[in-house]
């Protein structure tokens, strides 16, 4: 059996947007190595501060390096007829695949994960990334996070998978792999065979490649699958299977970040046959005001463009369900925010309403503050309660997340991205549910 086994570098986590900065592939035929390819790669798009630190790898070393373009033949050439190998397969394979396609060339290649094959072979491990897993047998690592040292200890790893009794994993997992799934008809089966089973963004393309929906997923190849499945055979549902040429898809951390970034994706691309967060978006706002017999009021109407709200909403529902929390925790009478349209016998006293509403609107207030949610490795960051973007943090390892270093390390790190109603309204949602996930930022 012949192997490539592959390492990159590149400048963030998502293939259709980032570069890759230097890949190494190392040959192997199952007893020992047959070859060795290296090269730096120039992204054409700056690196990160926070990957130079990482890498060592930096602008002015990529700038004369050849582009991917450049240097694809000869790694399509390395690649083919070969079982692709890596440590975490999915991210290296997701990025050289999409890269060589966007360089004329279509990568058909089975792989394989030696982070999935090391927990078969040498179980009770704490930790198998590739880093602890070497140092748990003795693989000496030379030039850590660069490719071509990372890549040549991912050889020595399958190596050693190989002498303990892993041909017949090996086989097993690679027969798993090619196994035909349930498929539109002009959709190769090889789209579905290359789809992880993690969480992620996936992408249905036409004829010509162009993006026709977007959707996320927990489980990439388990949800795409659930497309083609059952027994719907309107036309609609026809012709949206017709449709299907091509599926890519960009990993995430976890199903939060994927939703997030479906939400990025579906307002960037507007695909077609996407239609729930296509619809226009009828705002609503709460409104505070003072009536004229010196009650401060709350107050639901549609978000007028020129009037200054006190929240945002792209439901109605939102809005409501906002304000009876704000009645309910601050002690506020409904009928003093139109929530209860029947009069009272008896209102509340004036200045202790106001002072209830005044706290509410203070909570408001600290809520547009500026935080960090880490979710896996992955930071996304709100600043004046604007969602900002998100990043892979993982290298970033810190006693104190609060420190001045670590907040602008982040601020670094994270891709910026477009705010949206419903962007805004997951991460409500999400504050509320996981408030101990939260890091505030003191300005």
């Amino acid at each position: 059996m012949r192997f490539a086994v592959v390492d990159i570098e590149t400048t963030g986590g998502f293939p259709s947007q980032h570069g890759i900065t230097e890949i190494a592939i190392v040959l192997y035929n199952g007893s020992e190595v047959e070859g060795v390819y290296e090269t730096l790669v120039n992204p054409h798009q700056p690196i990160p501060p926070f990957v130079i630190g990482m890498t060592g790898i930096t602008n002015a070393m990529v700038e004369a390096a050849p582009s991917f373009h450049e240097v694809a033949p000869k790694i399509y050439n390395l690649l083919k007829n070969r079982v692709f190998v890596a440590h975490n397969v999915n991210f290296d394979f997701s990025f050289v695949k999409h890269h060589l396609k966007e360089a004329g060339f279509d990568l058909q290649t089975p792989k394989l994960c030696t982070i999935r094959l090391s927990r078969k072979v040498f179980p009770g491990f704490p930790k198998y990334g590739l880093g602890h897993l070497c140092r748990q047998l003795n693989i000496e690592i030379e030039n850590r996070h660069r490719a071509g040292g990372d890549a040549k200890a991912t050889a020595k790893v399958l190596d050693l998978v190989l002498q303990n009794n892993g041909e017949r994993l090996v086989k097993e997992m690679l027969q798993k792999e090619n196994r035909e799934q349930l498929m539109p008809p002009n959709l190769p089966g090889h789209f579905i065979q290359s789809l992880p089973a993690v969480p992620g963004v996936y992408y249905f393309h036409n004829k010509q490649g162009k993006v026709i929906y977007v959707g996320k997923a927990k489980n990439i190849k388990k949800r795409v699958v659930s497309h083609f499945t059952g027994l719907d055979l309107s036309k609609k549902r026809q012709d949206f299977l017709r449709e299907i040429y091509e599926i890519s898809h960009s990993e995430c951390p976890t199903e939060f970040i994927a939703s997030l970034f479906e939400s990025i994706e579906i307002k960037r691309l507007w695909p077609v046959f996407n239609k729930s967060q296509k619809k226009f978006e009828q705002l609503w706002a709460i409104y505070q005001f003072e009536d004229n017999r010196g009650y401060l009021r709350l107050a639901i109407d549609k978000k007028h463009k020129n009037a200054q709200p006190v929240q945002a909403f792209s439901l109605l529902a939102d809005a409501h369900r906002e304000l009876w929390k704000l009645v309910r925790e601050f002690e506020l009478h409904p009928a003093l925010c139109f929530l209860d349209k029947t009069i009272p016998n008896e209102w509340p006293d004036t200045t202790i309403h106001n002072e209830q509403v005044t706290k509410a609107l203070d909570y408001i207030a600290s809520e547009k503050a500026s935080y960090i949610i880490k979710e896996s490795n992955t930071a996304i960051l709100i600043e004046k309660g604007k969602f900002v973007g998100m990043g892979p943090v993982g290298h970033l390892e810190m006693a104190e997340p609060t420190a001045p270093a670590y907040i602008a390390a982040v601020k670094e790190a994270v891709t910026p991205y477009a705010e949206n109603e419903v962007i805004k309204s997951m991460l409500r949602k999400y504050l509320e549910r996981y408030p101990h996930r939260v890091v505030r930022i003191v300005e």
